[in-house]
């Protein structure tokens, strides 16, 4: 049976782990905001691989561009958003708190690297989140710049940069279907960021890892 064995993270490798992956996050969004227009609806890539498509979009919402008031049609948009994000900074309170105490606990499974790699996406988009309405002016239509004086929103009110799709296959489904035939479907139609990847892959080792990481009480840990 091969067992992994991983180097135990202290803080100060975890802190420039964290730093080189939000740099990297942010240098890229801040690079396509600062020389691109926002990629409109039946406009060009700018970038077009086929199986590979650089964008421009800005998520006001979630993942996937869900928003909270589409959820909740109760709440405003303004309302939703601004509950979005300080529920995105107490998430990242309380991620920062595990990986503190995982780093404290020396421990030596890919547990700290997987929290680094969350905890470093998250904190990429809520710097999105929080600042860069004021950071920046509005993309619709022009290549923004670095905000003078009022960005193109207040403080906890910016957009999170999205950039990166995927769209592996395309087909249009066959005309004897219900609902859906003779529509258009493209998998992986969705657009991300270096952040939302950090998180994935994050979220990935968690799960590929699950019982290594968090063994029955009594048992070993082997990773």
């Amino acid at each position: 049976m091969i067992k992994l064995s991983f180097r135990p993270l202290n803080g100060l490798t975890a802190i420039l782990f964290i730093g080189v992956l939000l740099l990297i996050d942010q240098w890229v969004k801040i690079y396509i905001k600062l020389n691109y227009p926002l990629t409109l609806y039946g406009q060009d890539a700018i970038v077009d691989w086929g199986f590979f498509k650089l964008l421009f979009v800005e998520n006001k919402g979630m993942a996937m561009g869900t928003r909270l008031d589409t959820i909740l049609p109760f709440l405003s948009e303004k309302t939703a958003k601004l509950l979005l994000t300080s529920f995105r900074l107490l998430a990242i309170i309380g991620l920062g708190y595990w990986l503190w105490d995982s780093l404290r606990q020396k421990n030596n499974t890919v547990l700290p690297y997987a929290l680094s790699l969350i905890f470093a996406g998250a904190l990429g988009n809520i710097v999105d989140s929080v600042f860069y309405g004021v950071w920046f002016t509005s993309s619709y239509g022009q290549v923004a710049n670095w905000a003078s004086g009022s960005g193109y929103a207040p403080l906890f009110f910016g957009h999170v940069v999205d950039m990166l799709q995927f769209p592996l296959v395309e087909w249009t489904w066959p005309e004897w279907l219900p609902w859906i035939g003779g529509e258009r479907y493209l998998f992986f139609e969705y657009i991300f960021n270096a952040a939302d990847s950090w998180i994935t892959i994050g979220v990935m080792l968690l799960l590929i890892f699950n019982k290594k990481i968090f063994p029955p009480q009594g048992e070993k840990i082997q990773v």
